[in-house]
């Protein structure tokens, strides 16, 4: 089985407004629901060689049933891909496929 081939960088300043993107980038925070809510696990994520990192543009990804995901949390390299939409303004992606990325050193 042949590797996925490696998605060509995403412009984080000229999303679609809607469809498919694959992209890579840094996460910027994670956000965490009340038990009293539906559970979902939100994360922003950046470009990786962002001019201002955490004031650039960014994604909003938001996986639905979740209330954590192992590996993820502020700093981590990730790749992802899905159907990207404007929720509030912001674009944002649901339920992304993902993979964690290792930091080179």
């Amino acid at each position: 089985m042949a590797d996925s081939p490696v998605p060509a960088p995403l412009d984080f300043l000229n999303l679609p407004s809607r469809g498919y993107v694959a992209g890579e980038g840094v996460i910027r925070s994670v956000t965490f629901v009340s038990p009293s809510v539906a559970p979902s696990f939100s994360a922003v994520i950046e470009s990786a060689d962002a001019a201002r990192p955490g004031r650039g543009p960014a994604i909003r990804l938001i996986w639905l049933g979740r209330q954590q995901i192992p590996g993820i949390g502020a700093s981590t390299l990730l790749r992802f891909s899905g159907m990207l939409s404007t929720r509030h303004g912001e674009p944002t992606m649901y339920n992304p496929r993902y993979e964690i990325l290792a930091k080179e050193d």
